[in-house]
């Protein structure tokens, strides 16, 4: 299992740093992957170690202390980590965080990208900030949200809803018609849940300690569980 660095195929300019697949492997392997392919890519001396880099993450869960580190390393050899594709949220909240530019795998993506399981996140809109009454967000594709949305404003998206805290408002995830779109918020407990054309409202009693909580439809009806460790992602 090996990450390599190589001249940025599209002709941009700079680098494409590409991780393998997972495989069980624990996000602090990131390091030593990356450290591995520099020093290839040096061995080889194909091109000067230094400029933009574009990082191909694939599955890899990348919070914000692995990614930071990551991005540090590449520093320290004069290279900067510019943007990156992910097929994780957990990695895109972490570059949200970081200001570093995110996106999705396209479907039928070139160059060795993966291709989304998720139509709906193909496009993805970030947004930093509380949701006050009165306030509206409302994205074409996936909107992830990092921070509340208060009771009385709200969110609303053709694909999934992310909130990286609080639901508490009014959610409508698929709102052009998609019901396999979900509503994930590490508390969902909103005044009214739409996916599609379904409604629903929030529960009333206080989550399960630790996990986030996920709405979708099942047999034609929101249903709402605790969100599962790949979130939005699993089956």
């Amino acid at each position: 299992m090996q990450a390599v660095l190589i001249p940025d195929p599209s002709g941009q300019g700079g680098h494409l740093l590409r991780l393998p697949e997972p495989q069980g492997a624990e996000p602090g392997d990131v390091a030593a992957l990356v450290q591995g392919a520099l020093t290839n890519a040096a061995l080889l001396g194909d091109t000067p170690l230094r400029g933009p880099v574009r990082l191909e993450a694939g599955a890899w869960r990348l919070s914000l202390t692995p990614l930071k580190d990551l991005r540090d390393g590449l520093a320290s050899q004069q290279l900067e980590l510019v943007n990156l594709t992910s097929s994780h949220p957990h990695t895109h909240v972490a570059a949200a965080a970081l200001g570093i530019d995110s996106r999705w795998p396209h479907a039928g993506g070139q160059n060795g990208s993966e291709v989304s399981d998720v139509d709906p996140a193909v496009e993805l809109m970030v947004h930093q900030g509380t949701l006050r009454s009165g306030d509206h967000l409302q994205a074409d594709g996936t909107v992830l949200l990092l921070g509340d949305v208060n009771p009385g404003a709200r969110i609303s998206a053709g694909g999934h809803v992310l909130v990286w805290g609080r639901l508490r408002g009014i959610a409508h995830a698929g709102c052009h018609g998609d019901d396999t779109a979900r509503i994930v918020a590490l508390q969902l407990r909103p005044l009214q849940l739409r996916i599609a054309a379904a409604v629903a409202r929030g529960p009333e009693g206080l989550p399960p300690d630790g996990l986030a909580e996920e709405a979708r439809i099942v047999n034609g009806a929101i249903q709402i569980d605790p969100a599962q460790p790949s979130w939005p992602l699993s089956g």
